[in-house]
């Protein structure tokens, strides 16, 4: 095992930057107030298991179902491009039954282990060791579980026009990541 504590950093900040739990707070206050109850064991736990499997298994799977990397990257760029309109434009596109809870879906997949987190896991595999990477993802779900556990009194915090403005803001800078993921990787379903 080859422990680093600067890979370690290097890693859990990038996981921060995509994860983006700060940026989902106002989606997570918002299906609060839809369903009532978040779980966030739940949803820490299976984020969790989702990011870890895929770093180690998730190239395999892909290439099993014919899929290559880039092209997972920009299916899942358009996934973020469509939230992120969501959040600017506070328009409702994602339509699904009513749940009682919200865990697993949407906040552990695709918020928190969605489709730029996971093409990040694995070009964040062929630079640095696994388990660094692992030990990072451990921390950026305590993070997230922390977040989702005190939601309702960041919330109250910030306000109704505080969380407005953060939602505003954090859908530019997700519509932001989704163009810079579509652009980095649309050039290789071409070559």
């Amino acid at each position: 095992m080859n422990l680093d504590l600067k890979e370690i950093l290097t890693v859990g900040m990038v996981l921060f930057a995509v994860i983006d739990i700060v940026g989902t707070i106002p989606i997570i206050v918002d299906l609060r107030s839809k369903v009532g109850h978040i779980e966030s064991e739940k949803a820490s736990a299976v984020a969790g298991i989702i990011m870890i499997a895929f770093l180690f298994v998730g190239e395999e799977i892909l290439k099993f179902m014919g899929v290559d990397v880039k092209s997972f990257a920009v299916a899942g760029s358009f996934v973020l491009f469509f939230l992120a309109l969501e959040m600017i434009l506070g328009i409702t596109l994602y339509k699904d039954e009513e749940p009682s809870t919200a865990s697993i879906v949407p906040i552990a997949f695709p918020l928190i282990a969605g489709a730029g987190t996971m093409t990040t896991l694995l070009s964040l595999r062929a630079e640095y060791q696994s388990i660094n990477i692992v030990i990072a993802v451990l921390i950026n779900i305590i993070i997230v579980y922390a977040v989702l556990k005190s939601s309702s009194k960041i919330e109250k915090a910030l306000g109704k026009n505080g969380l407005g403005v953060i939602r505003k803001v954090f859908g530019v800078i997700l519509l932001a990541i989704a163009v810079k993921l579509f652009a980095a990787n649309v050039k290789g379903l071409f070559v």
